[in-house]
């Protein structure tokens, strides 16, 4: 089997691991990485598809085909600085690819979302993220599936002071996450990424949201 995945996000914590891990899968033959910069050229399987406005990402439908879509876009408030610039890379990025993976008949799509994550919400973070799953679910995709970690461990390159304590207390206090709550453990980055390549490869249900208990089983 050869097949090619895109990648859009594969400069963060678990867009890098899914890069790595999807260049040493064999059945994949071809790697997009969805990009505003390079990240030092094509090199053997690797293409980079250098987009510098991702407002205009439907007008790159041709050059973005693939066979399974991995969306890692995401962002913080604080980084974004505003709701909208929020809403751009964590709702309106993600819907356009998953909207161009629609119309390039993909295997499959993944996004990376957040545990709490509801249209709902008086949560501004997690009404977004749930709008984002809403909108994903309605477009009736090949395979979509949502991955919902509580919290991501791993090395980041950028200070997430609130989530950093929050991983600290996570990994002490780990017996307390079985049974029911394990859904709240954290997960490693490249476990995320590795379920999400797992997950592609299955012949799983037409749309599925895995919690973080799920997401460590599989990766």
């Amino acid at each position: 089997m050869s097949k090619t995945a895109l990648i859009a996000g594969a400069t963060g914590l678990v867009g890098g691991h899914l890069l790595d891990q999807i260049l040493e899968d064999e059945q994949y033959s071809k790697v997009i990485v969805l990009s505003r910069r390079s990240l030092g050229g094509d090199d053997g399987k690797l293409k980079e598809c250098i987009i510098k406005d991702f407002d205009k990402l439907e007008d790159h439908i041709s050059e973005l085909q693939a066979d399974d879509y991995f969306c890692c876009l995401g962002t913080t408030m604080k980084k974004a600085g505003s709701k909208a610039a929020f809403k751009k890379v964590d709702f309106e990025y993600p819907v356009s690819l998953a909207a161009i993976a629609r119309e390039n008949n993909a295997s499959s799509f993944h996004l990376i979302s957040a545990m709490g994550a509801d249209s709902n919400s008086f949560i501004f973070y997690n009404k977004v993220k749930g709008e984002t799953e809403d909108a994903i679910k309605s477009m009736k995709l090949n395979k979509a599936f949502i991955y919902r970690p509580s919290f991501i461990a791993g090395e980041r390159t950028e200070k997430r002071t609130a989530e950093k304590a929050a991983l600290w207390f996570a990994d002490k206090l780990d017996f307390i996450f079985s049974g029911p709550l394990k859904k709240y453990a954290a997960v490693d980055a490249s476990k995320i990424a590795s379920s999400m390549i797992k997950m592609a490869h299955s012949n799983n249900s037409t749309f599925k949201v895995l919690l973080s208990d799920e997401i460590n089983e599989i990766g």
